[in-house]
């Protein structure tokens, strides 16, 4: 589904970071329930046709998320979001990590830090990510396996799923 969303995507080389400013036409209560929500982030937060599937959540500081990207042939990539700071219906952080299914870091891959800001104009809502890697390399493995083109794929079905619920 494409749209005339913004969506901007940039990578800064020089501070390790990755900004993304997406509109979402929906109110902010329900844009800060799709990425609060366990329920609702299963059905968006994996690039089609993967799925998302949450193991647990608790959504608050010092909390966790541990869930899976689960691939059309069923294969499953673990990860966490350790959640360091929630200011409700404004802006979280957390800390993003591959991991086990049991919620051990995999240490093979970078960590990275989430800043999530969130802020409604009119009847749209803008979602601010500031992604915030230890190094450059960090950065640009994630970047060399597809995160641009994956989260883009993700965001659109966000998209999708506000789109069904108006």
């Amino acid at each position: 589904m494409k749209s005339n969303l913004l969506m901007n995507f940039t990578v800064n080389k020089e501070n390790n970071t990755v900004n993304v400013k997406r509109e979402f036409n929906a109110p902010l209560s329900n844009v800060w329930s799709a990425w609060t929500e366990a329920a609702i982030l299963d059905q968006w937060w994996a690039p089609a046709p993967w799925k998302s599937r949450t193991k647990s959540m608790d959504f608050k500081e010092g909390g966790r998320r541990l869930y899976a990207m689960v691939g059309p042939e069923g294969e499953e990539h673990w990860a966490i979001a350790d959640f360091t700071s929630i200011s409700p219906k404004t802006n979280f952080k957390y800390k993003d990590a591959f991991s086990d299914s049991e919620g051990n870091l995999n240490t093979d891959f970078p960590r990275s830090n989430w800043d999530v800001t969130f802020s409604e104009e009119g009847d749209h809502t803008f979602v601010d990510i500031v992604i915030k890697h230890d190094k450059l390399s960090d950065l640009e493995a994630i970047i060399q396996m597809g995160f641009k083109e994956g989260f883009t794929i993700a965001m659109e079905g966000l998209d999708e799923i506000f789109a069904e619920n108006k």
